[in-house]
């Protein structure tokens, strides 16, 4: 059956640019979906998204005028119903065939099959295969019902009619054209009110003609770039403008780079249609702004690339992405430095006015600030994460260092203070780090300025943890804050929902007591943080402790451990979220030796037994063995588990398991010639006894018992 490719564009007025590069793929996949569905496609047809500031479009290669034919088989009834004792027809089965077109001559040809208990009657038919018009017509369609459109637009059709129309659509954008190109023929499909053609439009100011005809499906890009002055392909178009950001700031010198930011890349890309990069520059004199606060409202407000030099400080030169490419830029580029002074000035004025009050001077200000309805105000907030850090810092080796103790006191004291100041509340992404700024010009000192700008790491995954320990236990009280309040007032994150953030806190918790080596308990976190609160929350902690080691689990898995390795280790509930790594190590390195796997069985049949016995002394008299398998055992145990436990306690875990390995020999022997429970009481509470013991040395590291397949 001959193919040809085909072209489908919906030309729109100017779509949302953060969602432009998803709506453009979710258009080309679901047509590409529906016309295969449809049996319009072969097997090798592909299919190519476009997306530009003002439209979508797709090309499909080899794409049928017409599907072929299908045999399809259809249930009907089941016999009994279908047909009378004499095995004719009855009425149902006469009138569901008249409604599938076929008449009393079909029932020779019904099947009969099984469908369960019964027998069922069976119609075979052919349905004849749709055309490419009928069949783009449903895919175009299922395709514009299900554009991830972020927000919906209702405007009124154009009518012939010399009064308005009262037809109206709704859609992301009005739409204006639509092409619909097999080969070089018109596919007669409609949408949105448009009926399909071969035309479309190009750039705003710089087509060289309108309207910009397509001569057939695959002259689309180009004709549009030649023609219509529109790199219609999104990709194409932002690696162009990669290309461009890195030849401009070569062209500046100096070892500067535009700053990477994937995000703002996008962004810019969805806002032009053909891009050209300009080198503009801002006074100097505002280089004495943090640079954060500057780097921010470039990025923010204006869409622009900052240039930093090769230490990665600010310059006073910037880079715009333009949608026109003029003969002399000098206007555009004077326009966007014209632009972007008054925000730099703003940006100015708010660090100068800030600085004229301390943060000590702002503490009052936070008891005025509604946090939460049921856990009070930011000052509330703030005396439980002083109260809250001042408990971590009680279980640290720093606990006696009056210094170290003060500097997390006053860092939680005073790390929500900006939010309270002007560039804070302008631009609430720079909470934190202007606090460190504010603090280093209120003379606080670097160690408490750092504290201050790093307790809301780590934000995200992979962020950086923060820099000091002073910092780290801020952090962390700040967290176990927000973690035990909302627990404690029943505020759960449920499903995809998690308004406070609650899972992300719980892996920087998580994270800061693995990879900053605290040597603090999880539960006695939690325990100490609680007190805090008095009473306007009940105790969370069994549940937060198994919401935390939750998060733990679910980000061990992701850095590649086996769901047999993480749960054999977080079985134990490890206090001490820094060991959990050596553990993994340990537990993987034990599962490679040949004795493992039947040691891990061991582990899980002697748990069975414990656990059918109840309460068991570990507890065993030599007087009472019978056996020559229960003294072997019990001979080996003696010799090996004060070595293994010797090694666990030095934090070799690696060591203390396969020191364990030995046991799988008369373990074996063990379970084959000793009887567990013997019908003489004394003898079986003390083999019990024998297997407790066992069972406690085995499961030290981790539980063994997770890794018996």
């Amino acid at each position: 059956m001959t193919t040809h490719n085909l072209l489908i564009e919906l030309f729109v007025e100017e779509l949302p640019p953060k969602a432009l590069q998803k709506l453009g793929d979710a258009f080309s996949g679901v047509l590409f979906e529906q016309l295969k569905t449809q049996g319009l496609t072969a097997a090798n047809s592909a299919v190519t998204a476009y997306a530009s500031p003002r439209r979508l479009a797709a090309h499909i290669t080899a794409v049928s005028a017409l599907a072929a034919d299908k045999a399809v088989q259809q249930k009907l009834m089941p016999v009994t119903v279908g047909l009378d004792a004499s095995g004719n027809a009855t009425p149902a089965l006469l009138k569901k065939l008249q409604s599938l077109g076929a008449g009393p001559e079909a029932v020779a040809q019904l099947k009969r099959a099984p469908d369960g208990k019964a027998e069922a009657l069976f119609y075979d038919s052919l349905v004849k295969g749709a055309s490419l018009a009928d069949g783009l017509q449903k895919a175009l369609s299922e395709a514009i019902a299900k554009l991830p459109i972020p927000k919906v637009m209702s405007y009124q059709l154009e009518t012939d009619c010399e009064l308005p129309g009262w037809s109206s659509v709704n859609f992301v954008r009005p739409a204006h054209s639509l092409v619909a190109l097999h080969g070089s023929s018109v596919v007669p499909v409609k949408a949105l009110g448009l009926t399909a053609g071969n035309s479309t439009q190009g750039h705003r100011f710089e087509a060289k003609v309108s309207p910009v005809v397509l001569a057939n499906a695959d002259m689309y890009a180009e004709t549009l770039a030649k023609d219509g002055a529109v790199i219609a392909s999104f990709t194409e178009r932002r690696a162009d403008i990669v290309r461009q950001l890195e030849a401009a700031a070569a062209k500046v010198g100096g070892g500067v780079k535009a700053i990477d930011d994937a995000a703002l890349l996008d962004e810019v890309t969805a806002l032009v249609e053909r891009p050209n990069v300009l080198v503009c520059a801002f006074e100097k004199q505002f280089l004495d702004v943090p640079q954060e606060c500057l780097i921010l409202t470039m990025k923010a407000n204006q869409k622009y690339f900052p240039l930093l030099d090769a230490a990665g400080k600010l310059t006073h030169q910037f880079l715009v992405v333009s949608n026109i490419t003029p003969d002399d830029a000098s206007a555009v580029i004077g326009g966007n430095e014209r632009v972007v002074r008054p925000r730099l000035a703003d940006a100015k004025f708010f660090f100068d006015q800030d600085r004229k009050k301390t943060l000590a001077s702002r503490v009052e200000g936070l008891g005025k600030v509604v946090y939460h309805n049921k856990l009070g105000t930011q000052g509330e907030r703030t005396d439980r994460v002083r109260a809250i850090a001042k408990g971590i810092a009680a279980l640290l080796p720093q606990a006696n260092d009056a210094t170290f103790v003060q500097a997390v006191d006053t860092a939680a004291q005073l790390a929500k203070t900006d939010l309270l100041t002007d560039m804070v509340g302008e631009f609430p992404e720079l909470q934190g780090i202007m606090g460190g700024y504010y603090a280093r010009h209120d003379g606080l000192g670097e160690t408490t300025a750092q504290a201050i700008e790093d307790h809301y790491k780590p934000r995200f995954a992979g962020d950086e943890l923060p820099r000091n320990t002073v910092g780290v236990v801020v952090a962390l009280a700040d967290k176990l804050e927000t973690l035990v309040g909302m627990f404690g007032i029943g505020n759960l994150p449920t499903g995809d929902k998690d308004p406070f953030a609650l899972r992300r806190h719980a892996l920087g918790v998580v994270r800061m007591l693995s990879e900053a080596n605290l040597d603090v308990a999880l539960d006695a976190l939690i325990a100490q943080a609680i007190p805090a609160f008095g009473d306007k929350i009940t105790d969370p902690s069994v549940a937060l402790s198994a919401f935390i080691y939750d998060r733990l689990s679910g980000g061990l898995r992701e850095q590649g451990y086996s769901a047999q390795e993480v749960e054999a280790v977080l079985a134990l509930r490890p206090q001490r979220l820094s060991d959990v790594a050596k553990r993994l190590t340990a537990v993987r390195a034990f599962a490679a030796l040949p004795e493992a796997a039947a040691l891990a069985a061991a582990n899980k049949r002697i748990g069975n037994v414990l656990k059918k016995a109840g309460e068991v002394d570990a507890h065993v008299n030599t007087a009472l063995f019978k056996e020559d398998a229960e003294q072997a055992l019990y001979a080996v145990m003696q010799k090996l588990l004060p070595e293994s436990e010797a090694q666990f306690n030095a934090g070799d875990y690696t060591a203390s398991l396969q020191t364990l390995a030995t046991l799988r020999s008369p373990v074996d022997a063990f379970f084959d010639d000793v009887m567990v429970n013997a019908e003489e009481m004394d003898l079986r509470l003390n083999r019990q006894g024998l297997l407790k013991c066992l069972h406690l040395a085995m499961n030290r590291v981790a539980d063994l018992s997770a890794l018996a397949s």
